[in-house]
């Protein structure tokens, strides 16, 4: 007969394993406990994010023209109206993620009932269909906010992607739009493109099927690099916003420069050097 000391540790591994095949439960929902989430998966639950990392919506400039529309499409939905999916795709540092989560603290100061923001990791897209069945059934309109989404190599998560955004059997939900950012128009790379017209029996088929994710997008808003006027427009509102106490031909003068040194000028490098200023002059940005 087998010794009970042998047969334990058996017995134990066992278990372990078996607890590892198991499917991982569904955190606590929690969507009517706060106004932004980020989706964690395993397991499986939406992390409550109390202090969210915007900016006022006014302090956005050279936007003006895409901000309008998103704002448009972001107002319908709220109302429960129709709305299309918003791809913000462009230069690097003019707003775009800003832009969503600005948008989002704003209306939700004068709407009843609050927009939920979820931000998904470009990582977790396969778990989408998981994180659409919770919110389908929360009862909350809800903007499923992906930033820096884009796809390389052999990547194909793209595939599940599309059909969730349009093409499967049940479709987006009708409580569910989705927001994303990317530095790349069409979400591929251009070479990863070429390469797949070049090995492909028929190219052009290959090639659109890697831009057909896009097209899932009803709003393509595009983001280019700011011209210098532009730029000093955005230091001089952070200077106002928080009234930093400075010269502004001179604060003009330091952030051309800050600028040349970094090679482009754009929302993210103005708020870089505004950070500096407000160092040097004792001032805090909270």
């Amino acid at each position: 007969m087998t010794d009970d000391k042998d047969i334990l540790p058996l017995l134990n591994r066992i278990a372990d394993a078996l607890d590892r095949m198991a499917p991982k439960k569904t955190g606590r929902v929690g969507l009517n406990e706060g106004a932004a989430f980020v989706w964690q998966t395993e397991p499986d639950r939406l992390q409550r994010i109390v202090n969210v990392n915007h900016i006022n919506l006014d302090l956005l400039k050279g936007i003006d023209h895409v901000c309008d529309i998103l704002r448009r499409n972001t107002e319908q939905f709220a109302q429960g109206l129709p709305a299309n999916n918003a791809l913000l795709w462009g230069a690097r540092g003019m707003g775009k993620s800003s832009l969503v989560k600005a948008l989002h603290a704003e209306l939700n100061k004068t709407l009843e009932k609050k927009l939920a923001l979820v931000e998904i990791h470009r990582e977790d897209i396969p778990t989408l269909p998981r994180l659409l069945e919770i919110i389908r059934n929360s009862g909350r309109q809800v903007i499923l906010f992906c930033d820096d989404l884009s796809f390389d190599g052999e990547d194909s998560t793209y595939k599940s992607l599309k059909a969730v955004l349009e093409g499967g059997i049940e479709g987006r939900p009708k409580n569910v739009i989705f927001y994303a950012t990317s530095n790349r128009r069409h979400l591929m790379a251009r070479s990863m493109m070429e390469n797949e017209r070049g090995t492909a029996i028929n190219p052009s088929e290959a090639v659109e099927e890697k831009v057909s994710l896009s097209d899932r997008f009803g709003l393509w808003l595009g983001f280019h690099s700011c011209p210098q006027e532009v730029f000093l427009r955005m230091v001089d509102s952070y200077i106002d916003h928080y009234k930093i106490p400075t010269d502004k031909d001179a604060a003009h003068a330091e952030a051309k420069e800050w600028a040349t040194t970094r090679g482009s000028r754009s929302g993210r490098v103005a708020w870089q050097y505004i950070q500096d200023l407000a160092g040097r002059k004792g001032v805090s940005l909270d």
